[in-house]
């Protein structure tokens, strides 16, 4: 899609577009989505005051998101393959603020150390290096240091023309926040409405020993897509501790 396509396709947002113009472009390729219920008991310290945790069927919920990030840039210079295109995993989990449904990362890896350093420089998100390597239908992240775990592999199914209330909050955000440097950050962004497809697990091994119960080895849904074209705006800042 064009980039004005995907600024004209906006019925499917549930807040109207970010004022001002977009800063960076970027692809989320290929991604797999594997989500618990969980306690909110158990996020609720992991989050900042501030941000609410937003519930579905009175469960919090925590996501791991792998997939290939491709071809990020400034709006106005155009992408370097070396650092421009890296594999990545999110852990999230789902939050509000201000009217605002997003996600909260609890961390964030990606598998390029100029790429992580880039990010954590220019987002101010607090990306990490993990050592990761991907094909079409798997995904491994090995990082020793803290003990972190992922190996997937897969087949797609068929794609969800009619999606559940629970594939929609699980996938349609819009906006992320993330405390760095003692400010509590909100970045907005637009995509198309994600294209989601079964998905058939036929390796899952998860580990996360920093996250306890969090995370276990049978996710209770997982989603695929071949991914979205993304626009993110520039962050807003609040003082953390004005944050309540």
């Amino acid at each position: 899609m064009t980039i004005t396509d995907i600024l004209l396709t906006r019925s499917h947002r549930p807040w109207p577009m970010p004022g001002g113009p977009w800063v960076y472009y970027q692809e989320w390729n290929e991604a797999v989505f594997l989500h618990w219920p969980v306690d909110a008991s158990l996020v609720r310290p992991l989050v900042p005051a501030g941000l609410s945790l937003d519930l579905l069927d009175g469960s919090a919920w925590v996501s791991v998101v792998a997939f290939t990030m491709q071809r990020i840039r400034p709006r106005w210079v155009p992408a370097f393959p070396p650092v421009s295109t890296f594999p990545e995993i999110n852990i999230r989990t789902y939050v509000r603020r201000n009217g605002l449904s997003g996600v909260y990362f609890l961390s964030i890896e990606a598998g390029n150390r100029v790429s992580c350093a880039l990010a954590r420089s220019l987002s101010g998100l607090p990306y990490r290096y993990s050592p990761m390597q991907r094909g079409s239908d798997y995904f491994r992240s090995n990082n020793p240091q803290p003990g972190d775990r992922l190996e997937l592999r897969w087949q797609m199914g068929v794609p969800l023309v009619d999606k559940s209330p629970a594939d929609v909050f699980l996938t349609e955000r819009y906006a992320l926040f993330q405390e760095h440097k003692q400010q509590l950050n909100t970045y907005q962004i637009h995509h198309v409405e994600w294209p989601v497809y079964e998905v058939n697990l036929q390796t899952l091994d998860v580990h996360y020993p920093r996250f306890g119960d969090l995370i276990s080895d049978r996710p209770a849904l997982t989603h695929y897509s071949p991914g979205v074209q993304v626009l993110a705006w520039s962050r807003s800042s609040e003082p953390l501790h004005r944050v309540r």
